[in-house]
């Protein structure tokens, strides 16, 4: 029935309602008679007549009462019932597991598509959590986050796609972190970033996913040009993009897996030019170490304007202890500073004594998909606990990276940086070639902590400065 119609029948007359008001109203006549004479002939008259009129304001002060208490009370039809939230279902809500994917699959640009993919998914009941599009010139790569039973397998999900009209589709297996928005997650990376020059490859196959890095530098060890010269605005192919770095070298990204699209090139490039424009940065953060026997030493971010202090620490370095750390000719040592100081190509650790002089440095080494970890202890300052304790922080720092392995190239007699391993007390794998020495630590998660007495204390209240 319309709105129309019902206003239409309300107003419709009923004969039998005129007949009881009619019928009423002859009753009150009556009544009002009889009242009437009982106060004019009556001996209490007066005093009927007051009466009525109490009875009268207390009736009326009751029907006040009584319209002012339920004025803004809900019309009959309303139940008091609440709407359904808006928020998500919590994963396994229902009693059943689920599983987090995050899945591309291309659609035409046609309207009604991504309708019916989505519709695809409802029959399986699966969660879309979020939706990001990358436009192309012949159709939409859509990203989706979604949240399916456990019991749909890849293959399963892949077909419902494919029989939705979705094309060169892709998937694997999301986590917690994945549930953040696109937005949010650009701002995280551009403040991690910002803070921190190192950051900027991490950050990159964050937003990217399993991809490979390389940054080449400008100039070799000898001098000799490596990088390419890549235009200011980038080179973007399907399934590699190629930057500018500031330093005059290149950061080429690839992955075979996925092709790239526009969108993720313009993200990308967004980051790299924050980083070329704020220059070469490294947290100020500076943690103060008792040793065993009582010396104190600090440990902090090392970058390139260390390079002189990092070279007058080699000058008092043996040179057994340099070809241990560089596996080749002692005189190429220096030339290997300025690669290895700079952030773009991973983090560094120095120590430092109480008077400020340099004494041992340790690198965290972004290797493509793999991270490299390499000590150098100046002569004086060895077996004083201070290479295990720049390794434990080295990994740690690699585990909240997300690198799944960390490496350490050295030779089979440097039991010293095999002990070092071994202290860590993760899992290790060992690989031995010619004398040559591959120590590999799989960091799930930090290294578990030492003994009190083997570790190196850090001073409560005035560690951080």
């Amino acid at each position: 029935m319309t709105e129309a119609s019902s206003a239409h029948s309300s107003r419709r007359p009923h004969w039998r309602r005129d007949i009881v008001e009619l019928a009423a109203l002859f009753t009150a006549v009556a009544v009002a008679d009889a009242v009437a004479n009982t106060v004019v002939h009556g001996p209490r008259g007066p005093v009927l007549l007051c009466s009525a009129a109490v009875a009268l304001l207390a009736t009326a002060g009751f029907h006040v009462w009584w319209s002012r208490r339920h004025e803004n009370a809900p019309p009959p039809t309303d139940t008091g019932a609440t709407a359904p939230s808006s928020a998500g279902r919590a994963p396994g809500a229902d009693g059943q597991e689920t599983a987090l994917w995050r899945m591309r699959t291309t659609v035409q640009d046609e309207p009604g598509s991504l309708a019916a993919l989505c519709t695809a998914l409802g029959a399986h009941r699966v969660d879309i959590l979020s939706l990001q599009t990358h436009p192309l010139s012949d159709g939409t790569v859509d990203e989706f986050l979604l949240r399916a039973p456990g019991a749909l397998t890849p293959a399963e999900l892949t077909r419902t796609v494919a029989g939705a009209g979705g094309t060169h589709s892709w998937l694997e297996r999301a986590d917690a972190h994945d549930l953040v928005d696109a937005p949010t997650r650009m701002l995280g990376l551009a403040t991690r970033t910002a803070l921190d020059s190192a950051e900027l490859p991490l950050a990159l196959r964050q937003l990217l996913g399993r991809c490979t890095i390389h940054s080449v530098p400008a100039r070799s060890l000898r001098g000799q040009p490596l990088a390419e010269q890549v235009p200011t605005e980038g080179v973007l192919e399907e399934h590699l993009m190629k930057f500018r770095d500031p330093s005059g070298g290149s950061l080429t990204i690839e992955r075979p897996q996925l092709p790239f699209t526009p969108t993720e090139f313009a993200r990308v490039r967004a980051l790299v030019d924050l980083d070329a424009r704020l220059g070469q940065r490294v947290p100020p953060r500076r943690d103060v170490l008792t040793l065993p026997e009582g010396n104190e030493i600090t440990v902090r971010r090392a970058d390139t304007s260390d390079l002189a202090a990092a070279r007058e620490m080699h000058d008092r370095c043996s040179s057994k202890t340099l070809g241990l750390r560089y596996h080749g000719p002692v005189g190429d040592a220096d030339r290997y500073l300025g690669h290895l100081l700079s952030p773009r190509f991973g983090r560094t650790l120095a120590v430092e004594t109480a008077s400020g002089r340099l004494v041992a440095l340790g690198h965290l080494l972004w290797d493509g998909d793999e991270t490299e970890v390499a000590l150098l202890v100046e002569d004086a300052w060895q077996q004083r606990g201070i290479g295990a304790e720049l390794l434990r922080r080295l990994v740690t720092m690699a585990a909240e990276a997300g690198c799944e392995s960390v490496y350490a190239v050295t030779q089979a007699s440097n039991t010293g940086m095999v002990a070092a391993m071994r202290g860590l007390r993760l899992p290790l794998d060992y690989q031995i070639e010619e004398g040559t020495l591959v120590i590999t630590a799989r960091p799930s998660g930090r290294p578990a902590a030492r003994e009190p007495q083997e570790s190196i204390r850090l001073h409560d209240g005035s560690a951080r400065r």
